[in-house]
């Protein structure tokens, strides 16, 4: 879209505003909003722009400085993606949003930018003439609005003026309870272009799981970024509230964003993970093999907080190791039975509250790694995994994050910008949790001790 069509673009849907969107280090969405005017003198005069410390905002709210990032705060000039321009059909009046890389003011790419740091993952790729594709499936819980942060979640009440309890995994009776709400997030979506496929009832009450269509890297993480803050416009719109959290219910099983890839090549579109027979390649197993040996050193890009390990403690439907096996999903590494031209390997570990650009960008990097190094992978994996700890992932955040930082291969991938920026990212978000006085300090400390 050039500035012409672009203009046009703007008339036609009478938008009144246009949301400048950038996706920072923890995913969600911040940026600016200006009038569509005001948007298009920024593109041609390349004035648009924001402080770089938008990328060190940790979850909390707090601006975390480092030698990367210093208090000076320079801007970065906004470099609108226009191939993402859409509607924001929740707004009253007519708005257009679309999504953001940033740059210096000579022009180039900040290191510590979630969906620059995909796009390098991305460029390695595509040095080798191969084109990563991505197809996640995105689990998430509905709950009742809430103003009491001390209390647990509660499910939301359906149609039937019920909550909903107990296990109701693919009923289609408790997907119609919010049939409204379903019907409007798939509306909503077509506006956004975002292109969601199934829709399922997972095991928690009133967990709910959502696949978008593979596609290229780029676009799915886009997608998943769009829709993870579609879901909680479309929430409040019916009164409660969406949540991405790994683990909001104690006994109830965690969320998680099950990501399926595959690489072709670039030019031909053959799917480079089978051998013309249809057998696996060795690429393929190398693949595999980079997962698994690169995966643990990863883990703070795709568990990214205290609460995301609580979902690998508990027994239920997470994985616990980075084991591989066919059409088994009780292991880190599903291979999904498909044909040559789909075969792929399914990453069970990301937490659905994973960055969607850095958990992508992750996957994809210790796969390409394995490629780059001919890792060769450990047995296919046969039983029950839930309960393998034999090879098993990092336990604790700090611990996984320090294995992170010492990581040479995910640091020359990543870039030191980027690994020490987010490593004291997570440093203060730990250290903040541990300040705050949490439910159970206050039900068997405070009087017990």
């Amino acid at each position: 879209m050039d500035l012409n069509e672009l203009e046009e673009w703007l008339r036609r849907h009478r938008v009144a505003d246009v949301a400048c969107l950038v996706p920072d280090m923890t995913g969600a969405a911040r940026g600016k909003t200006m009038t569509p005017a005001l948007f298009l003198n920024g593109l041609k005069t390349k004035s648009l722009r924001i402080p770089e410390t938008v990328y060190a905002i940790n979850v909390h709210g707090e601006i975390q400085f480092t030698p990367h990032v210093v208090s000076t705060e320079r801007d970065l000039v906004l470099a609108p993606d226009l191939s993402t321009i859409h509607l924001a059909p929740w707004n009253n009046d007519p708005t257009a949003s679309v999504i953001c890389d940033s740059v210096t003011d000579q022009g180039t790419q900040t290191g510590i930018a979630p969906r620059g740091v995909l796009r390098r993952v991305i460029d390695l790729f595509a040095r080798e003439g191969w084109t990563p594709i991505v197809g996640p499936e995105i689990e998430f819980y509905m709950i009742a609005k809430f103003s009491d942060v001390i209390l647990e979640p509660k499910t939301p009440t359906g149609r039937s003026g019920l909550r909903e309890f107990g296990q109701n995994v693919y009923s289609l009776d408790a997907i119609d309870e919010f049939d409204k709400l379903f019907e409007e997030l798939y509306q909503f979506s077509e506006i956004m272009r975002i292109d969601l496929d199934t829709l399922i009832h997972e095991d928690g009450p009133c967990q709910f799981e959502v696949n978008i269509r593979h596609s290229d890297a780029m676009r799915v993480a886009d997608q998943m970024f769009l829709f993870k803050r579609l879901a909680r416009q479309v929430a409040l719109r019916h009164d409660m509230f969406v949540t991405f959290m790994a683990k909001p219910y104690a006994t109830c099983s965690g969320s998680s964003i099950h990501l399926h890839q595959s690489v072709v090549e670039t030019k031909s579109g053959r799917n480079i993970f089978a051998n013309a027979d249809g057998s696996d390649s060795d690429l393929f197993r190398w693949y595999i093999g980079g997962l698994q040996a690169y995966l643990p050193a990863a883990m703070p890009l795709l568990a990214p907080y205290t609460n995301s390990f609580n979902r690998f403690e508990a027994y239920m439907s997470a994985p616990t190791n980075t084991h591989w096996s066919r059409e088994n999903r009780t292991v880190g590494l599903r291979v999904p039975a498909s044909s040559p031209e789909a075969r792929r390997v399914e990453n069970r570990i990301p937490g659905a509250d994973i960055n969607p650009y850095l958990g992508v960008a992750a996957s994809l990097v210790c796969g390409y790694l394995g490629m780059m190094e001919k890792i060769e992978p450990r047995e296919e994996y046969v039983g029950e995994g839930y309960q393998d700890r034999e090879r098993p992932l990092p336990k604790a955040l700090m611990d996984s994050v320090e294995n992170f930082t010492r990581s040479k291969g995910l640091r020359d991938a990543l870039g030191d910008s980027f690994v020490d920026t987010f490593a004291a990212i997570k440093r203060t978000e730990y250290e903040h949790r541990s300040s705050v006085l949490s439910p159970w300090d206050v039900r068997f400390l405070m009087t017990n001790v």
